[in-house]
């Protein structure tokens, strides 16, 4: 268990903005920031955070939290893995009782796979700098490709040893089991035969998967180890030059970009991407001092990556190399890039070259210079591209043409599509009229070709709306979902106004008033308390905490920060409003907030509430009026049913003096 005080001290340190930040390129609005939400695809910014409130909230999507919040939804974390991944953030000591290697940081199997991917990092990288095999092949290796100490010590580089189960050995010693080894990828498991007398024992049935091979740690945006890359030096062409970790519950590869963790606030603040091929290519870029770089290692470019990539920019560079498989790759590229609405630009590096070896053979200075001068506009690329394919061939020159459309056809603004549209008839000197015609068939036929599924799903009906207007069932809805909200009213004037207070009077003894300040919260528990119960659970528990803690002066971050993830969560909600007043008073317009007339605010809703609560409890006695078979029962109930009619009537008349503006 973490203490309390350690949990209060790290939600004092950790700022919204700079938890969010590592994940979101977020720009100023007004007091708040504003993102794109990484929890939805979007292309039009709707994610919010408030660094005064602490808090953030998605208008597209929905979702809101604090830093704690933020960092169990992205990295799929529980609550103490999420306050411990903070307090590493910011330097805050946790102590705990000591646990053995897999239950470092969790008791689940999820933490265990990052336990044995940290576990294999660090074994690597003391392999390659302090073993013979690891100075002698590893690390001569690094050096020959040009890479320093600096660089390889900075992405974890690493060597395992050309030994069967040499890794596997030194991490069964060290505690961990081989279940994870094998689930992590780490290790390979033969299938097991049946138990026979004489039958080979367990440690001769499972292998190392990264023997006799330098190691590329792979990781997440928030600089976790999830995955390797293994390359043999060996000559023996039976052997995969290359091989990658498997999919695992934590590796997801077409969701991943080698190199973003290291690269993501330079991709910021250069307002670009430069996206390259292996893991060389990033690792040689940021020697050249071009850090804004990721690579699609291991796999082709995906939808999924693209779209992490725009949380930081909306702007993308194609470095690959110059051969027909670069270009291929990078002409796929370019269309899967525009159909998610970002800017694309290409660059080829001279025939048999690669960002790797060309930025070995000129100054950072002037790599810098040749991607700047020599990067193109993807309509520019592939004019240039095609045009040379297709030279003075009509027929071809219309396939090339046509495919230029098709990838304009892609990209989601019309305005954009237009505007390449008549650069595509300059730079192939075709009517802008016939290549209109050609982009908005494209554009009908995708149309068309969607799912119909997706047309079923966009016409369903709710089954309560199928219900007849006035129905006993509709009439049910109606009523539950009106008295929630005029209890989540209360709860949301107790958390922004609770310690606020307002003027009431009171009557002495002798029958004269005088006025007297009282908090909120008081107000509202002293008129509610006793005599109404909430029904929506959660929001009585919200009232619980403000009778049980009244006259401390409860403040949002208790809420905020409450242990109770269902309570914290509905907080930020509820205190998260989807719309700010614009600042009328530059145009001298007044206006009346809710604050400026708080006691009327509060008198309104508790009167509101005790209103829907009576209409409740005369409908209740009314159906059990007609349900009652006995005289002496009905008389009460006639009574009882006069006496709440009244009280209904007396607040409504107390709701109506009160006027909102």
């Amino acid at each position: 268990m973490i203490p309390k005080e350690t949990i209060s001290a790290i939600f004092e340190a950790s700022r919204i903005d700079e938890v969010v930040g590592e994940f979101v390129s977020l720009k100023k609005r007004g007091a708040n920031m504003l993102g794109l939400c990484p929890f939805h695809n979007e292309k039009t910014p709707s994610f919010n955070v408030s660094p005064v409130k602490g808090i953030y909230k998605c208008f597209g999507c929905g979702k809101a939290g604090n830093s704690v919040n933020f960092i169990m939804e992205h990295e799929q974390m529980n609550y103490p893995e999420a306050l411990r991944w903070l307090a590493k953030k910011y330097n805050i000591p946790i102590e705990e009782e000591e646990q053995t290697p897999e239950q470092v940081q969790a008791n689940n199997e999820r933490e265990s796979l990052y336990v044995v991917c940290s576990f294999a990092q660090k074994n690597f990288t003391e392999t390659l700098w302090e073993t013979d095999e690891g100075k002698s092949v590893g690390l001569s290796y690094y050096h020959q490709r040009g890479f320093t100490d600096d660089t390889i010590h900075k992405f974890q580089l690493g060597y395992s040893l050309d030994k069967w189960r040499g890794f596997s050995d030194a991490a069964i010693a060290a505690g961990h089991k081989l279940d994870y080894l094998v689930k992590a990828g780490l290790t390979i498991s033969k299938e097991a035969p049946e138990s026979t007398a004489g039958g080979p024992p367990e440690q001769e049935r499972f292998f190392d998967r990264f023997s006799a091979r330098v190691i590329f740690p792979v990781h997440n945006v928030s600089g976790r180890v999830i995955a390797f890359g293994g390359r043999t030096l060996k000559t023996d062409k039976k052997i995969a030059k290359y091989i990658n970790s498997p999919e695992t519950d934590i590796y997801h590869k077409s969701k991943v970009l080698y190199g973003l963790y290291f690269s993501k606030k330079r991709i910021v603040e250069e307002d670009n991407c430069y996206l390259v091929e292996g893991y060389t290519d990033v690792i040689s870029l940021h020697q050249a001092g071009i850090e804004n770089v990721v690579a699609s290692s291991g796999t082709s470019l995906t939808v999924d990556q693209i779209r992490l990539i725009r949380r930081y920019t909306p702007n993308i560079t194609i470095l690959y190399d110059g051969d027909s498989a670069g270009i291929k790759a990078s002409f796929r590229g370019i269309d899967l890039v525009l159909e998610e609405g970002m800017n694309v630009r290409v660059l080829l590096f001279p025939d048999g070259e690669d960002p790797d070896s060309f930025s070995k053979k000129i100054s950072s200075t002037e790599l810098k210079a040749f991607i700047k001068e020599n990067s193109k506009d993807f309509l520019a690329f592939k004019a240039q591209l095609l045009n040379s394919e297709a030279a003075h061939d009509p027929i071809k020159k219309a396939g090339l043409i046509k495919e230029m459309v098709e990838s304009i056809s892609l990209i989601p603004e019309p305005i954009y599509r237009s505007v390449y549209i008549k650069e595509c008839s300059r730079i192939m000197d075709v009517d802008e009229q016939a290549l209109l015609s050609e982009l908005n068939k494209l554009r009908r036929k995708k149309q068309y070709d969607k799912p119909a599924a997706r047309e079923e799903e966009s016409f369903s009906v709710p089954e309560e709306l199928l219900d007849l207007p006035g129905g006993e069932k509709a009439t049910r809805k109606l009523t539950e979902a009106e008295a929630e909200h005029q209890e989540k009213d209360i709860i949301r004037i107790l958390l922004n106004y609770g310690n606020e207070k307002v003027s009431i009077e009171t009557e002495n003894e002798d029958g004269t008033k005088e006025p007297v300040e009282v908090s909120v919260s008081t107000l509202v528990i002293h008129e509610i308390s006793g005599d109404i119960e909430f029904e929506n659970l959660l929001y009585r528990k919200f009232f619980h905490e403000f009778i049980r803690h009244e006259g401390e002066g409860l403040t949002t971050n208790y809420f905020i920060q409450h242990p109770d993830q269902e309570i914290s969560r509905a907080a930020i909600e509820i205190l998260t409003e989807p719309y700010a007043l614009a600042n009328w008073e530059k145009h001298n317009i007044p206006v009346t907030t809710e604050s400026m007339m708080l006691r009327q605010s509060v008198l309104h809703a508790v009167y509101a509430l005790k209103v829907r609560k009576l209409e409740k409890m005369i409908h209740d006695n009314q159906k059990r009026l007609k349900e009652s078979h006995s005289y002496e029962e009905q008389v009460i109930l006639v009574t009882e049913q006069h006496l709440l009619i009244k009280s209904k009537q007396s607040f409504s008349a107390l709701l109506g003096r009160i006027v909102l503006r």
